[in-house]
């Protein structure tokens, strides 16, 4: 058995949707719609992608879209894995390890010193370091629920968006999304902003300068709205936006609420006790430790003082990032830096909820994946402020 590791090339493309569609369904063909080329719509810009051969034939695919995740405030580098597929016939042959092994590399060469997923094997992920770490959720509600929300205190208009106000939404967005680990900032080629216009549902709340907040939804066939985002800077915007949504009520039975922000799901919506929330776990790796430590923001540092936490890190296949290591909280950075006693020893997996926060290092315990001095250890919880839920509000 001959396994060929490769950079995708145009020509793959018709393999490749084949395999992709046998992993994932869809249509035989792709749209005609889709352009001149349907198998990469999009070209190649905004991802990178690897193909494997088995003994010559299209045996797998992985691509790698190009994103950046925000933590502690700071849009980080991120390597979206996607479309990881395998033919049939070469499945339980190591052709999925075999791709993640060289996508390591790949990621680590392209500046995405971190990456994140959304599992359908979660053990394939696991054993190259990749860790359950966030949320996509999704909350399913009566849309008679929101017709008893209150009204909003001062006076607030909704119009459709047009063209001209991507800026002002993509603005409105990042506002937002800044404050919530685990977002992404939407701001690099992997994304289309006009796709917001190509929805059944956007529209927007003006403000004096710019856009208060906005709301995205679809209407399928059936008796469910389907909502994206709903992003208000101030709670009577966000009353008026769940009211817009509470006109379906009579025409539709419930709506899924895509959960962007925590303050409109805790704070102003009225939850029944008993209702249908639906998560689609997302994992995290880091790739390259010194260089998401400095990427990231440490916005808690302001309240601690100058401290040093010795790591050894077990990872056996990013070896680059193996072996003894400092974090170093100094005024106002934080950085990582080769050395130190190796006081707490951290596993490949554990590196990714630390970094999110997502994860204590007493939850990181528990689960085998940090071993050493534990109040030593207990400093790292001190630089994220873990445990947290961390989110993001993109599949992919």
């Amino acid at each position: 058995m001959t396994l060929v590791i490769r950079d995708v090339r145009d020509e793959d493309g018709e393999a490749m949707y084949r395999i992709r569609r046998i992993a994932f369904g869809g249509p035989r063909e792709p749209d005609p719609a889709r352009g001149d080329n349907p198998y990469w719509p999009d070209g190649f810009e905004g991802w990178w992608g690897i193909v494997a051969e088995l003994d010559g034939h299209p045996a797998g695919f992985l691509r790698s879209r190009d994103y950046r995740q925000f933590f502690g405030g700071r849009a980080v580098p991120m390597g979206g894995l996607a479309s990881v597929a395998v033919d049939p016939y070469a499945r339980g042959r190591g052709v999925a390890t075999a791709m993640l092994d060289r996508a390591l590399t790949g990621l680590r060469e392209a500046g995405q010193c971190i990456s994140a997923l959304f599992p359908s094997v979660p053990a394939l992920y696991r054993a190259r370091g990749w860790e359950q770490t966030g949320l996509y959720e999704r909350m399913i509600l009566p849309l008679d629920l929101l017709t008893a929300l209150p009204r909003p205190t001062a006076h607030r208009t909704t119009r459709p968006a047009r063209l001209e106000d991507l800026p002002a939404l993509q603005a409105a967005y990042l506002a937002f999304a800044s404050t919530v680990d685990g977002m992404l900032d939407r701001a690099t080629k992997a994304h289309r902003l006009e796709e917001i216009l190509e929805l059944d549902i956007a529209d927007l709340v003006p403000g004096t300068d710019g856009v208060r907040g906005y709301l995205t939804a679809d209407r399928p066939e059936g008796e469910r709205l389907i909502t994206f985002d709903l992003i208000a800077d101030d709670p009577d915007t966000a009353s008026q936006l769940l009211r817009h949504l509470a006109s379906w009520a009579g025409t539709l039975h419930d709506v899924s609420l895509r959960v962007v922000d925590q303050a409109v799901r805790d704070l102003l919506l009225a939850q029944p006790v008993l209702h249908d929330v639906r998560n689609h776990p997302w994992m995290l790796r880091v790739v390259d430790l010194p260089a998401a430590v400095a990427a990231r923001g440490w916005p808690l540092t302001a309240l601690l003082r100058p401290l040093a936490v010795d790591l050894e890190v077990v990872d056996e296949h990013a070896p680059w990032q193996a072996g003894r290591h400092r974090i170093v909280f100094d005024g106002d950075k934080v950085f990582c830096e080769p050395g130190g006693t190796g006081a707490v020893r951290l596993h490949a997996r554990a590196l990714g909820p630390w970094y999110a926060g997502s994860a204590d290092t007493a939850m990181l315990r528990r689960a085998g994946l940090l071993e050493g001095d534990a109040k030593i250890a207990a400093q790292l919880d001190a630089l994220t402020g873990a445990p947290r839920a961390v989110r993001m509000a993109d599949s992919f």
